[in-house]
Formats: structure tokens, C-alpha cells, sequence
């Protein structure tokens, strides 16, 4: 059985709330004169070159810093393999921090409610996350607990705080999208197709950092208030 058959038998509870915020944020971001649509017909991806400024990625940077630690996956077993990083959630109670977050909240419409603490990501050289999707699998242990916390990942929002001098590159592998990290750009993705289903075609990887190093901070989106 391929990823996509097995997405598709997987139950969906969350395929009409889906569905919904698709199109409402799809409509959004066509209306907005500084997004991109990257042009691919199987995902919607979106990108903004200028999102956060200098400063404002130093600031991050340095919080990320403060917080990073060896990342993890929601599958434990094999997360030391799979994702080599560090990560951490940086203060959502700092003034900065929640000035960014009701940012992407106005920029795709979805309420902030709606959407987990900002994650900060440090790679050093040999560093990578490999191929995955953002969309939680219901049939795994992980679910229930997720199901209760806000519900499906529907929009993630990722910004670049730095030029990386070799390598680093976020890939979406299946459609044959390759972004380079550009400091303050912005990259947006629907997780869903436009019934509201998963779409195995945003599987991505961050490719391994070959020399510099490079921060990037990530935030995800639910169907419902997160917990």
C-alpha cells in the first residue's frame, strides 16, 4: 500500500474543518500582494521574501539559543536518526514572541488560539530533519492525545532567520520544490488537499547543513483552539 492510499484510509475527523480553513486562508493569501504561490498544482505552498527583519531574526535567534535542546519527533523510537537538530519553544508569554505570532495569525486569518507556541530549530553542519509530513497520522498511538490538544495541523508557517552558506535547503520531495534558507523569507503550507484530506504531497525535509548554520522557527496551526 503507497503513503497516499494509506492517508486516505486513515480516519479523518477533521476533514471538514479541513476543508473549511483551506479555503478561507486560500482566498487570503491570493488576495495578498506580498505572497507567492509557488507554482505546483499537487500542494499549496507559499512563500513572502521580507516577513521578518534583521533584527527581529538576531532576536530570535539568540532565544532560540537560550532554549534549543536535541529535537524529537512523535515517533521516539528512531527520532535520534530522523531528526539530528535542536529545537525549542521559545517564550510565548515575551511581548516580542507574541508580536510575531498575532503577525502569521492576521497574515493567514486563522485565530492564534488555534495555534501551538512558536518553535525555534538550530542545525549545525551534518544537522537534517528528513522526509516527513506535518500532519498527524490518526492511526497512531500519538493521536488521541493530539485529537484532544487542538485537533489536526492544518497551515504551517516556517521563517528563515539566516542565510546558510552551504546547504540547509527545506525540500519538498515529492513535488520537486527546493527552497534555500533566505534570511526573514517566509514559507507557508497547506497541509490538506482542498477536500480537506491529508496531502502526502507536502512531505518535506530540511536537508543537512554543509557549512554555517542555520535557524529557522516553525509554527503550526490546528482545527480548533490548542491546549
Amino acid at each position: 500500500m503507497s503513503d497516499e492510499d494509506a492517508a486516505l484510509i486513515a480516519p479523518n475527523p477533521d476533514k471538514t474543518a479541513l476543508k473549511r480553513v483551506g479555503e478561507f486562508v486560500r482566498a487570503r493569501l491570493a488576495a495578498d500582494p506580498s505572497i507567492y504561490r509557488v507554482p505546483i498544482d499537487q500542494a499549496e505552498i507559499f512563500a513572502s521574501s521580507d516577513f521578518l527583519s534583521s533584527a527581529e531574526c538576531d532576536r530570535l535567534i539568540a532565544m532560540i539559543d537560550e532554549v534549543a535542546r536535541p529535537s524529537e519527533t512523535f515517533d521516539a523510537e528512531d527520532h535520534y536518526a530522523y531528526r539530528t537538530s535542536y529545537s525549542g519553544d521559545v517564550n510565548p508569554d515575551d511581548s516580542f514572541v507574541r508580536m510575531i505570532e498575532r503577525r502569521l495569525s492576521d497574515l493567514l486569518g486563522i485565530d492564534l488560539a488555534w495555534s501551538e507556541t512558536i518553535q525555534g530549530q538550530r542545525y549545525f553542519p551534518g544537522q537534517e530533519f528528513k522526509e516527513h509530513n506535518d500532519w498527524f497520522d490518526t492511526r497512531a498511538p500519538y493521536w488521541k492525545e493530539e485529537k484532544r490538544r487542538g485537533g489536526q495541523r492544518s497551515w504551517t508557517a516556517m521563517v528563515f532567520l539566516n542565510d546558510v552558506e552551504e546547504g540547509g535547503t527545506t525540500q519538498f520531495v515529492k513535488v520537486g520544490v527546493k527552497v534555500p534558507p533566505q534570511r526573514g523569507a517566509l514559507l507557508l503550507w497547506n497541509n490538506a488537499l482542498p477536500d480537506g484530506s491529508p496531502n502526502e504531497f507536502t512531505m518535506h525535509a530540511a536537508l543537512p547543513v554543509e557549512r554555517g548554520v542555520k535557524y529557522v522557527i516553525t509554527k503550526w496551526f490546528r482545527t480548533r483552539p490548542w491546549s
